[in-house]
């Protein structure tokens, strides 16, 4: 079993009266994906922000144990510090690239806190300075590398925003890498995708996961990607964990399935309910 990369302990989230995540406990570990699903309003995207510093936990502790040593209390840390010491990466429901840059500068917009340090804020780059030299042709060289894997190499000076939708997604993902992540967060990567680029997306997810090693938190509403790819599922509802387990022990469970369609467990998995979570 891989070692334990994020451990959370009794994460609670309040706004007010409302309890959006409700002592919440669950381990995601390294070179694993795990998936995080739950009806609409179960608090996942809550969770991710808790994760990724765009709130702060009203209880609880979010703990990040990286494989190259030392351990980062997110819960903790300001946003930007969880981005660049803890090495955590997201992206969005809604696509967020620059639409106007190029697809290569995109991804070189990602490596700015080390193009900058590199160019000792800018004296270095200004001068031209050899060092400076080297790691901006690195960050293009590492650019080029994620355009090729994502299939994206001959668009590298097109405008982002021209890209069909599908890429688009896949070249969010590629930026997010970009900044070297242990973590990644991938907040419905496959929202509006068709079912060949839910496949391309896929096979994307399961390369990062075998050739970078590092530890993916998937939330997604397309079951046909959750099931297929996830090392582990863990379900929310009402902002609580109700279920976790492998992908065939999830899609039966009796609380998913009363989660998903108000059934009585004792009720069988109706075919439409059994399509919905991934059955063959």
């Amino acid at each position: 079993m891989n070692a334990p990369l994020l451990q959370v302990e009794n994460l609670t989230m309040r706004f007010g009266g409302l309890i959006a995540i409700n002592d919440l406990s669950l381990t995601a570990r390294q070179n694993e994906i795990t998936g995080i699903i739950g009806p609409n309003g179960a608090g996942k995207t809550t969770f991710f922000n808790c994760v990724t510093g765009f709130y702060k936990p009203t209880e609880g502790r979010l703990t990040l144990t990286p494989p190259d040593g030392g351990t980062w209390p997110l819960q903790a840390m300001q946003g930007f510090r969880i981005a660049k010491k803890a090495r955590v990466a997201r992206t969005f429901q809604n696509i967020r690239l620059f639409p106007g840059m190029t697809v290569l500068e995109n991804l070189l917009v990602a490596q700015h806190n080390r193009l900058m340090a590199a160019s000792a804020f800018s004296i270095a780059g200004l001068f031209g300075l050899k060092s400076y030299r080297k790691a901006e042709a690195e960050a293009v060289e590492k650019s080029r590398q994620w355009l090729a894997r994502i299939g994206l190499e001959k668009s590298a000076d097109l405008p982002a925003g021209s890209l069909p939708y599908g890429a688009q997604r896949r070249l969010e993902i590629a930026r997010a890498m970009c900044t070297d992540p242990v973590l990644l967060c991938l907040d419905e990567p496959a929202a509006g995708l068709n079912p060949k680029e839910s496949l391309e997306l896929n096979d994307l997810l399961l390369d990062i996961r075998q050739t970078s090693k590092i530890g993916l938190l998937l939330i997604e509403h397309d079951m046909s990607v959750v099931m297929k790819i996830s090392d582990h599922v863990v379900v929310l509802d009402y902002g609580a964990r109700i279920a976790a387990g492998t992908p065939e022990q999830v899609r039966h469970d009796p609380n998913v399935i009363r989660a998903y369609l108000g059934a009585d467990e004792d009720e069988p998995l109706p075919a439409v309910v059994a399509k919905d979570l991934g059955e063959q």
